[in-house]
């Protein structure tokens, strides 16, 4: 297991960035376009919609495959700087190399087959998320003049049906399981942004670490995202002042327990937490040992290296996992009828549902009520 990254983009992968020497506005927000689905979804039109839109700058992430038209488009659209990177990242990776190609305040993460329904064009979404004078006198001190780590924004599918995209550590028995909802209402707390799409705060996305990179699967990194934000006091909520729509199917995720499941569970739920800190207790290692399916000295090595993790940021946490969980509380108290009741609905509209515990195959199940004590 490779080493867990202590500060933000501690390794970059190799890119070239073409491009992007305009800038387009001065909203204090840029756009960050991931690419899906190949060459399936035309680029010129999505660029003039985030132009029309008023964004500072355009961050278009290439992929390792050829790209014969970056020449041409650099010229057509010079406020789009293009990320050509050399080989395949990780979602996470990207977001973490746009924040660092980036000087906006703010930075709007989007698929390249999401569209834009409402939002009040770049200027009106930063005047939202901006802090009003008596609560930036109340924060006096603070870093950013933003509400929030990250905003989601509401999400239709190709019907204009509206998706359950928020998510929320639900308890059930001995386990914590994400649970997806759908927005009912403006502020609504969420586990992590769906898809990786959301308005960011660059400050604190870059205090927090962003998204660990040593973690290859997407669901375990957005997990990650998420609990740490929370972890560590941040918050990450909803608005329905801002629509998008996938053109084409909403995209499954990848829940399998593996290696990254294991640094998850060390860096967010293994963690007590006592006073004004947070610490793994060696009294886990034996139940970690005995669920993580590993040897004794690989199982000590990650459990050693998730221990001194936590140490060096013990004073970052605000609370433990459990705690987190109690923040939705309502939706964790559904019962487990109405829970698979939500579960069929969901996959009907085309979500994968999301289990947190791993499957009965190696490698074992390290519970989630490790926080527990």
């Amino acid at each position: 297991m490779n080493t867990i990254p202590t500060i933000f983009n501690d390794t970059l992968p190799s890119y070239t960035a073409v491009g992007g020497t305009e800038r387009g506005a001065s909203t204090g927000l840029s756009a960050v376009l991931l690419g899906r689905g190949g060459g399936r979804y035309p680029r010129r039109i999505r660029f003039q919609e985030l132009e029309k839109a008023g964004f500072d700058y355009i961050i278009s992430m290439e992929g390792p495959q050829e790209r014969y038209d970056v020449e041409e488009l650099s010229g057509l659209f010079p406020q789009v700087r293009f990320i050509l990177l050399k080989e395949a990242v990780s979602l996470g990776e990207q977001i973490n190399l746009a924040a660092s190609e980036l000087s906006s305040p703010l930075f709007f993460v989007l698929r390249n087959d999401l569209r834009i329904l409402h939002s009040g064009g770049a200027s009106r979404m930063e005047e939202r998320l901006r802090l009003g004078k008596e609560e930036l006198y109340k924060g006096e001190g603070q870093k950013s003049a933003y509400k929030r780590l990250c905003t989601v924004p509401l999400i239709q599918n190709s019907h204009f049906e509206t998706l359950p995209t928020l998510t929320a550590p639900a308890v059930f028995h001995t386990t914590v399981k994400p649970l997806f909802f759908a927005p009912a209402k403006e502020g609504q707390l969420s586990l992590y942004p769906f898809d990786g799409v959301g308005i960011y705060d660059r400050i604190r996305f870059i205090r927090l670490g962003g998204f660990d990179s040593t973690l290859k699967s997407t669901h375990w990194q957005l997990m990650d995202f998420g609990f740490r934000a929370y972890l560590w006091g941040e918050q990450i909520s909803a608005t329905q002042l801002i629509r998008l729509s996938y053109d084409g199917e909403t995209p499954p995720e990848d829940s399998t327990a593996d290696e990254s499941y294991r640094r998850f569970y060390l860096k967010n739920l293994a963690p007590v937490f006592r006073g004004d800190s947070a610490s793994i207790p060696l009294r886990r290692f034996p139940g970690y040992l005995w669920r993580s399916g590993q040897g004794l000295f690989a199982a000590w090595h990650d459990f050693s290296q998730g221990r001194q993790w936590v140490k060096t940021n013990r004073y970052r946490f605000r609370s433990d996992a459990r705690a987190i969980t109690e923040l939705w509380e309502d939706i964790g108290e559904l019962s487990e009828d109405h829970t698979r009741t939500e579960e069929g609905r969901m996959e009907n509209l085309g979500l994968e549902v999301l289990r947190f515990e791993p499957p009965k195959s190696e490698p074992q199940r390290i519970e989630g009520s490790g926080p527990a004590e």
